[in-house]
């Protein structure tokens, strides 16, 4: 299976590539999201360097215009790493590292996330290599790394722009006491362990014809009825955020029988007065 190296440029997959540059499998990919002037010379730098080190080299590059937000860019730089997997048989791999896992449960609890808020990496599909560590690589020893073999990487110039929320909390987690910080991270393991028992205790309790009863859903606390639906959305193939979930789980215990309710990917499901089918 290949691996698809998600690589920006900046110091972390700079960093990530070195570490993996004498893997057969490897091959570098690049997203240019197409949001200023001088993403064009990342992707540049970037597969000068894979040329380089002998490496296959995969770009795309999107109009996304200088207002895209974190989220859009989000969406377009997984679609097209997410196709490219499927074209190779490949499994992506990111340089997300312990700040960055830190920043993101940060930025979940501000958002007033749910308790999977807490594992903001959990995607299974997607591997981490500095979060698969023990202990998890920092920013700190990124640094040092790149330092002391000689790496070449690109500034992002939009990671010091305060329009960003990230960028913005970035300063406040850099402050946090070690100790802190520490106990984040033990509460994502531990969280994550979790994830992964109870995922496979739904994966065992979902029905196998996708038929659902309303009743289920009438009395079950919330928080484990969305947790039901969530598991049972994902083996339909449909991705949804809890706000979504949650107006699902409100249709299912107040609709009439014959009403349909609209899913994300323009799925409509067809309430009968004892179930539907997802």
């Amino acid at each position: 299976m290949k691996k698809i190296l998600a690589i920006s440029g900046g110091v972390d997959s700079m960093v990530m590539l070195d570490m993996f540059r004498d893997d057969p499998s490897v091959v570098v990919a690049h997203f240019d999201h197409g949001t200023r002037p001088s993403s064009r010379d990342d992707a540049k730098f970037v597969e000068k360097v894979a040329a380089r080190y002998g490496l296959p080299f995969f770009s795309e590059r999107a109009e996304l215009g200088p207002d895209a937000s974190e989220e859009a860019a989000r969406i377009s730089r997984y679609e097209y790493f997410g196709r490219l997997a499927r074209e190779l048989d490949g499994e992506i791999y990111t340089a997300h590292h312990a700040n960055d896992l830190i920043e993101s449960i940060v930025i979940n609890l501000v958002r007033g996330t749910g308790w999977r808020g807490l594992t903001p990496f959990g995607n299974v599909t997607i591997r981490r290599p500095f979060l698969e560590k023990s202990p998890v690589i920092s920013k700190r020893e990124i640094y040092e790394y790149a330092a002391s073999h000689g790496i070449v990487f690109r500034q992002d110039p939009t990671n010091t722009d305060d329009k960003y929320l990230r960028n913005r909390l970035r300063m406040v987690v850099a402050e946090l006491d070690p100790d802190v910080c520490s106990e984040l991270l033990k509460i994502y393991h531990n969280v994550n362990n979790l994830k992964k028992t109870v995922d496979e205790v739904l994966g065992e309790i979902l029905p196998t014809d996708r038929t659902f009863e309303r009743a289920w859903f009438k009395n079950l606390d919330d928080e484990i009825a969305l947790e039901i639906l969530r598991a049972g959305l994902l083996r339909a193939g449909i991705s949804a955020t809890r706000p979504q979930i949650l107006d699902f789980l409100r249709a299912i215990r107040e609709y009439q029988s014959g009403k349909f309710f609209n899913l994300p990917g323009d799925r409509l499901i067809r309430f009968t007065k004892e179930c539907f089918v997802l």
